[in-house]
């Protein structure tokens, strides 16, 4: 259309001003998340906050500080929507901690399993990492240890069964990723999720790895919303199917050098806002 990204960049800012304007004040969102995207290569995030029923993004804030999520919780809900959330998901960064107690404390707060069973896969690429030092059949198998076996080939299948017949302690790892990660997320009640929790812990413990303790312990201190999860299921799917759909902005944009630009382009695609100015009249 002969016209430079700048003028594509104020038609958007101009829509998205005109659709959060336009946004309904009193609509109530039951079920929230807070999730953060990085914006470049190096250490620049963005914290989203979405609704985890619909998937639309709520409102975007730069960087992931205390700061931030004040700023994101209070711009995009008033205090009437904020009390009327039945539910915050978050993963385990303090201050997303400090914004489900701040501003949804009457809500039930959940770490999700996406995050959980991320930072189990962390603990096992590390154990492989030590272990791949010592034996040379470990090495080129970071990502059999990653990936869902469902979707191994029939090579991969047949190298990660001779591997994991080996007993290492990546193998004794990885299973404890998987007993986590096949914990029936939704109970009946609270007591019955906290003995799930409680043995899965005690199996996982039992393997006595270091880097799997650590986690165990990490998780130990966010219990309470680990097994909220459990209890209830929730989960930060929707979120994390909004980052592949912004990390696709990112990549047809060539990324982002201001921030305003990446948060208009995230709200313009993926907060459902009324865009056209015809819809004003």
């Amino acid at each position: 259309m002969r016209i430079s990204f700048d003028q594509v960049h104020r038609v958007m800012h101009r829509a998205v001003e005109r659709g959060m304007a336009l946004r309904d004040s009193d609509e109530l969102y039951k079920y929230v998340s807070i999730d953060e995207k990085a914006i470049s290569r190096g250490h620049e995030y963005a914290s989203i906050l979405s609704d985890e029923l619909s998937g639309i993004v709520i409102e975007v804030s730069k960087g992931r500080t205390k700061e931030s999520v004040d700023n994101l919780c209070i711009k995009g809900l008033s205090e009437e929507q904020r009390g009327a959330v039945e539910r915050i998901c978050t993963d385990m960064w303090d201050p997303y901690i400090y914004a489900a107690k701040e501003y949804f404390g009457q809500a039930l707060h959940c770490h999700d399993n996406f995050h959980l069973v991320g930072y189990l896969n962390k603990a096992v690429d590390k154990v492989r990492r030590r272990e791949v030092k010592l034996h040379e059949d470990l090495k080129r198998t970071k990502y059999l240890w990653l990936k869902d076996t469902n979707n191994f080939t029939d090579k991969q299948y047949a190298t990660f069964e001779a591997i994991r017949g080996a007993n290492y302690e990546v193998s004794r790892a990885w299973q404890v990723k998987e007993n986590f990660r096949d914990i029936q997320f939704r109970q009946e009640n609270y007591q019955s999720a906290l003995s799930i929790y409680m043995l899965w812990k005690q199996n996982a413990l039992r393997v006595n790895i270091p880097e799997i303790n650590q986690v165990v312990e990490m998780f130990d201190r966010h219990k309470k919303g680990i097994v909220n999860a459990i209890l209830t299921g929730a989960s930060n799917a929707r979120a994390e199917r909004l980052n592949s759909s912004i990390e696709e902005i990112k990549r047809i944009g060539r990324g982002y050098r201001k921030f305003e630009n990446f948060r208009t382009a995230i709200l313009f695609f993926n907060a459902n806002l009324k865009l056209y100015p015809h819809e004003n009249q």
